[in-house]
């Protein structure tokens, strides 16, 4: 494969994960925005709701793909053994994310908690901050 599609599918990804995260934003954005605001000394969760659901949708992907490997049958029962046992995992996380983030969002609502937006600066996506990338003379 020549150098410039490895180059040309890294910017493709590179501009998918900041159109996810851009998505991401927007979701803290209006859920901040349906809240009264938090209350004097409210405690400062470290991770948005939106990175949150984020990571949900991502444990979905692998929970679904991880349950059709426990269903292949041109594969050993070890590798079926083992696929049960990272499933059975993976569905907890999910269910404890879930938990979190049910936790947060009612927190929130009470104004006892909150979380910020930072905002994520993705050095690779612009241009004026990495002109190598770009072909520009910096």
């Amino acid at each position: 494969m020549p150098d410039s599609d490895i180059a040309a599918n890294k910017r493709a990804i590179d501009g998918y994960n900041q159109k996810r995260n851009d998505a991401i934003e927007r979701i803290d954005e209006h859920l901040l925005g349906s809240f009264s605001g938090p209350k004097e000394n409210s405690r400062l969760n470290s991770e948005t709701a939106g990175a949150m659901i984020d990571r949900l949708s991502i444990l979905s992907l692998k929970i679904h793909h991880m349950r059709l490997q426990t269903q292949r049958a041109d594969v050993e029962r070890s590798h079926i053994d083992s696929c049960v046992l990272k499933l059975n995992r993976l569905n907890e996380q999910r269910t404890d994310l879930a938990a979190c983030l049910d936790r947060l969002l009612g927190e929130c609502a009470r104004g006892e908690s909150h979380f910020k937006i930072y905002r994520q600066f993705k050095m690779y996506n612009d241009p004026a901050l990495n002109p190598a990338i770009y072909g520009k003379k910096g």
